[in-house]
């Protein structure tokens, strides 16, 4: 599959041992040369050999595949693990990936031997049964979220890889993650994913982009429940999926798992040594995926192709990709370009985008862009044959002459004269068998060298178990604190006074943070979106009379199954809140005064929990930051409430109480505000007070009985 092939270009690996090899189809037989071994079905077209030993003195012994009922020559001969077809070496031990030739699948086949072509002799070979189930990426759940988190259902290509495709979000959380974790739910005691520039900072801005992820260290599907977006500074759930054990029970192992580096399946050429330009290939059926790597400037360009000329390197007539990154929105770009001439596109001349000259002739589909420690990486994909008058064909049969160039893109985004440029004649044959003629990189240099060490001292690897799974250990990290938001100066939200309302009757309702001089400007913390509104005040102060019985109405949410819409209310000496997923150290010290139940078994459920009633913006209106006030702000919110009934919390502070406390969200954090608590009421100070909240505030319905229902 062609995104299988656009995923091995962009692996990093390293080498490890782990128990899951594949599919399991048997043991060698051991009949001539010391040939023994045990053979694995990684996917449809490639195969594992784990501990293959083989004297190396036959004449002509070659890897064999066939279709008869007994290995015979009428099979077909495979390239060793380096893409070779020399007699095959002495092994002692060693695990070898071996892949099938175009046009062969493991389900057409019934054996595989170790046999010589000279004498017609099988030194070793094993049955492949009809209708093997070999490994094959496994379809899961689509994401769907808050935060605009939405996807096409995800593919677990391999044990460590996650393919995302079509996947978005809207970029406006402080700290949100890729995330993993045992159990179906989401929680801390997850880890982050990095994303699919190998970083773990907080996600940007995805707008329905393929995206490919690997799950970091010796870390596999097997070893997780569920996969989405977590907010990890506030321990919100923005969207997930569960990954069904029996899903995932027969998808290929990764490469790293099988200690294989992608040097061995792919082709790679340096064109530019000064800027590190290098292009890689690998022929995927009728198209070819290609990438292309340089230490760009930010509004360059990196151009490859086919020359002009069949004996040359040529630009004129040449037929050539044209790709960059834009450094600081990291979107990639990769575009068909016809070299009509030695200039800038003008009308229909020049060095024009194929669209340029006619409709529905770019040959050329971006898979995958990346900007990683200042290098633009760009994989793209494109037929072999010329679809169009535009194009020239990708010989796999022959060498070709290539051109390519780099340069600065103009204020069309499209290609300038070019600073770098083919000199002299260079030819690349599209078909030859995988070789990696660039620098190794420095993790793949150290994983060569361990890998020569363990063949010169072998050491036996773990015994396999059949259907068994090495399972890695998740060590989450600590949660962190949001960074401290730049000082703006705050709305001037009214405090709710001691004497205010004169029943005692709050209601706790959910809203928008109300831009930068909301929420992040009066507390000081990063806000993820929402926050609470107590009486149609956002995070208002309110001070509280010990021995006074007071109600809180709770409308935040009642379906603890979405996460993102369920939001308990309790009152805590916590500044942070999130008690639900705090670690017991992180717990340590908390007291909850209101709002929480405990079961005989101790464990604390949450009771201030009703339907989901939320301060709703216009979504046609100014931003917030366009407001001069909250009270202005407020007048544009519209109340929307669900369903069902509220919760209540009531509560009586006494003398033991703190003279501070805080209103929180169960189970998020920073989504609450101060409480201040004192021994008695002076009246004198709220003469007035009442009718400046009611002057700066519009409270539609608030306090109806049909609110409380």
């Amino acid at each position: 599959m062609h995104f299988e092939v656009a995923f091995t270009l962009l692996l990093m690996l390293g080498g490890a041992w782990a128990r899951y090899l594949g599919k399991e189809i048997g043991a060698l037989s051991q009949l001539q040369h010391g040939v023994r071994g045990e053979l694995f079905a990684v996917d449809s077209r490639t195969l594992y050999l784990h501990d293959f030993h083989y004297d190396g003195a036959g004449p002509a012994a070659y890897f064999f595949v066939g279709t008869s009922k007994a290995p015979s020559s009428s099979g077909v001969r495979l390239r060793d693990e380096r893409g070779g077809s020399n007699p095959l070496r002495a092994y002692r031990g060693e695990g070898i990936t071996l892949s099938l030739p175009d046009g062969h699948t493991l389900r057409d086949l019934r054996w595989f031997s170790v046999w010589c072509d000279e004498y017609a002799v099988n030194f070793g070979s094993v049955n492949i049964p009809s209708g093997l189930e070999y490994p094959r990426p496994a379809r899961l759940g689509a994401l769907r979220g808050v935060h605009g988190v939405r996807s096409e259902p995800v593919l677990a290509v391999d044990a460590q890889t996650l393919l995302v495709p079509n996947f978005s979000y809207d970029g406006e959380a402080p700290d949100a993650k890729f995330w993993v974790g045992r159990g179906e739910n989401p929680s801390p005691q997850g880890i982050r994913i990095p994303d699919e520039n190998g970083k773990e900072e907080p996600l940007r801005k995805y707008d329905n982009k393929t995206i490919v992820l690997t799950l970091p260290g010796e870390l596999t599907v097997f070893d997780i429940g569920h996969f989405g977006v977590w907010c990890e500074a506030f321990t919100v759930d923005f969207g997930h999926i569960v990954l069904p054990r029996a899903a995932l029970a027969n998808v290929p192992p990764s490469l790293k798992m099988l200690g294989v580096s992608p040097q061995s399946k792919l082709n790679c050429e340096v064109l530019l040594d000064e800027l590190a330009f290098e292009v890689r290939w690998a022929v995927a059926g009728d198209s070819i995926v290609l990438q292309l790597v340089a230490k760009l400037e930010d509004g360059d360009y990196m151009s490859f192709g086919i020359s002009g000329h069949p004996a040359r390197s040529q630009m004129v007539g040449g037929d050539v990709a044209v790709v960059h990154i834009n450094q600081t929105t990291l979107r990639g770009c990769a575009e068909d370009y016809y070299l009509d001439a030695k200039s800038q596109c003008a009308g229909d001349h020049g060095s024009c985008p194929d669209e340029r000259l006619a409709e529905n002739t770019n040959s050329v589909r971006l898979l995958n862009a990346a900007l990683v420690n200042g290098y633009s990486i760009v994989t793209y994909q494109r037929p072999l044959r010329a679809v169009d008058r535009l194009d020239l064909p990708v010989l796999t049969n022959s060498s070709q002459p290539v051109i390519w160039a780099i340069g600065p893109l103009n204020g069309e985004n499209e290609v300038s004269y070019h600073h770098h440029y083919t000199k002299g004649d260079k030819f690349i044959e599209f078909g030859r068998p995988p070789v990696w003629n660039c620098p190794m990189p420095d993790s793949e240099e150290e994983h060569r060298r361990d890998h020569e060490e363990a063949q010169n001292n072998p050491r036996p690897p773990p015994p396999l178990q059949k259907n068994e799974h090495q399972v890695t250990a998740i060590r989450p990290r600590p949660v962190p604190t949001p960074k401290p938001v730049p000082k703006v100066v705050p709305w001037e939200i009214p405090g709710i006074q001691c004497y205010e309302p004169p029943d005692g009757v709050f209601y706790a309702q959910m809203g928008p943070t109300g831009g930068k001089q909301g929420y992040s400007a009066i507390t000081g913390h990063v806000g993820w979106g929402i926050a609470w509104y107590i009486n149609g005040l956002l995070v208002p102060e309110v001070t509280l009379v010990r021995g006074r019985k007071y109600t809180f109405v709770v409308e935040g949410g009642s379906d603890p199954a979405q996460p993102a819409r369920y939001h308990p209310f309790y009152i805590t000496n916590d500044p942070v809140g999130g008690y639900y997923h705090k670690s017991d150290e992180e717990k340590k010290g908390v007291e909850i005064y209101a709002g929480v139940r405990r079961t005989r078994t101790g464990e604390l459920i949450p009771t201030g929990v009703g339907r989901l009633c939320n301060w709703t913006p216009d979504a046609s209106g100014p931003e917030a930051d366009d407001f001069p006030s909250f009270g202005a702000y407020q007048r544009s919110l519209t109340l929307v409430c669900e369903e069902g009934s509220p919760g209540v919390v009531t509560w009586t502070p006494d003398r033991n109480t703190p003279d501070t406390v805080y209103y929180q969200c169960f189970t998020h954090r920073h989504l609450g505000w101060k409480i201040r608590v004192v021994d008695e009421c002076d009246l004198a100070e709220g003469e007035g007070e009442e009718s400046r909240l009611m002057e700066s505030v519009v409270l539609p319905d608030m306090f109806s009985e049909e609110s409380a229902q």
